[in-house]
């Protein structure tokens, strides 16, 4: 399930939400400014955490799995805390 999951909703999506933000940061030209860095630090932080689910789910399908559950149920929050961090810098555009 968590190789669906990844392969066709997550890969996908991450993949969309690159190219629109690509257009969208060119058409806005806020290349220079601060809260955009901030932005793209936490998308890369993001993409980071998307290669690391899936390196685990290569981990779950191979049953190497060396993390706890809790390990895991912590992990889950992190791309959700970068998310409203993201919507927050694109949003309310701080400095």
């Amino acid at each position: 399930m968590e190789r669906r999951l990844y392969r066709f909703i997550m890969s996908p999506a991450m993949m969309v939400a690159w190219l629109v933000g690509i257009v969208l940061a060119f058409q806005a030209q806020s290349f220079a400014a601060g809260w955009f860095h901030a932005k793209l630090v936490l998308v890369l932080a993001m993409t980071f955490m998307h290669g690391l689910f899936g390196h685990w789910v290569t981990a779950f399908a191979r049953d190497r799995n060396r993390h706890s559950q809790k390990f895991y149920r912590i992990a889950n929050e992190i791309p959700t805390v970068l998310l409203i961090l993201i919507v927050i810098l694109a949003v309310v555009k701080p400095f």
